[in-house]
């Protein structure tokens, strides 16, 4: 046995907590200290408030902001948060929003925003991104047209490379 087990063990017989990177050691147990999951239906609720709700989207976040880049699963590998509602349905108030907070962005959002100068040079190193499947398997070219006339440029752009009309589900 080498000193630090020594040492670990004789404090754990003491009752002295000792902590470490990843573990507590307490008098009868080892704990995890990683945080717990987020419940499953509060994500759902912040994600589904995403398409339309920025009150919802506001006051949960205050109260829950590590929601601010949480994932819904859909299932069948339909992954979706708030950032990504609100960019496939073309909410542009609340993405801005969620952006301003922090959350994670994506070439999904820079579409809807209408940022060729993220889109052109991302497409240009990765092309295959331009049939990209996004939320509910909403293409690129779908959250452009969702981006209205700031992001027309965006759409003839995608549309030259070969990404073809989509249709538009309303909310």
């Amino acid at each position: 046995m080498n000193r630090q087990i020594f040492l670990k063990a004789s404090l754990l017989t003491a009752g002295t907590i000792i902590v470490t990177p990843t573990l507590v050691f307490g008098k009868n147990a080892i704990q995890d200290r990683d945080p717990p999951q987020l419940d499953k239906e509060l994500v759902a609720k912040f994600v589904g408030a995403g398409h339309s709700k920025i009150d919802v989207v506001k006051q949960l976040l205050e109260e829950h902001p590590t929601l601010l880049n949480a994932a819904h699963d859909w299932r069948g590998g339909d992954f979706e948060t708030a950032l990504g509602a609100a960019s496939h349905v073309g909410y542009k108030k609340l993405a801005q929003f969620l952006i301003d907070k922090g959350a994670q962005t994506n070439l999904f959002t820079a579409a809807m925003f209408g940022r060729m100068d993220i889109i052109k040079p991302v497409l240009n190193y990765f092309p295959n991104s331009l049939h990209a499947k996004g939320p509910h398997g909403y293409t690129l070219l779908h959250h452009a047209q969702r981006g209205g006339e700031e992001a027309e440029i965006v759409v003839e752009y995608l549309k030259s490379l070969g990404a073809k009309e989509t249709k538009i589900a309303l909310y």
